[in-house]
């Protein structure tokens, strides 16, 4: 009987001074199951998000010899924050990871909200470094 397969990967993000780790998990779903999805998980959150304040959604997950990749859709509802209002946002990313080299590379567009206030409105490049987890847990 088929099964769904996992590949993890810890990572490493660095900012200046600043480092830290996380785990990244891909689940593949069962092959016997056409209707099920890939599940992408980080620390052990599930990606697939959905309340009140608004969603994020992994909407393409690509596994082959060389790479893995996922695309994620979030969308976030207007808020109020220290009095000052800001209007819905959406971000948008495409995370690739080389499977051969744990160069992991994340392209995110952010239009509008608070994130287009804080972090830029506009596309940005991120390069973090992977390492594979050997026999995950599934």
């Amino acid at each position: 009987m088929a099964k769904a397969e996992t590949i993890a990967f810890t990572c490493v993000r660095s900012e200046g001074a600043y480092s830290e780790e996380y785990d990244l998990k891909i689940v593949l779903p069962d092959p016997k199951n056409p209707k099920a999805k890939a599940k992408v998980y980080l620390d052990e959150r599930d990606l697939d998000q959905r309340d009140e304040q608004g969603y994020q959604e992994v909407k393409n997950v690509q596994v082959n010899k060389s790479t893995v990749s996922f695309l994620t859709d979030t969308y976030f509802e207007s808020e109020v924050f220290d009095g000052v209002k800001y209007p819905p946002g959406t971000v948008v990313a495409s995370t690739t990871i080389q499977r051969e080299t744990g160069q992991l590379k994340r392209v995110e567009t952010i239009k509008a909200g608070i994130l287009a206030k804080t972090m830029g409105e506009g596309t940005k490049t991120y390069t973090e470094k992977c390492g594979p987890v050997v026999n995950p847990a599934q």
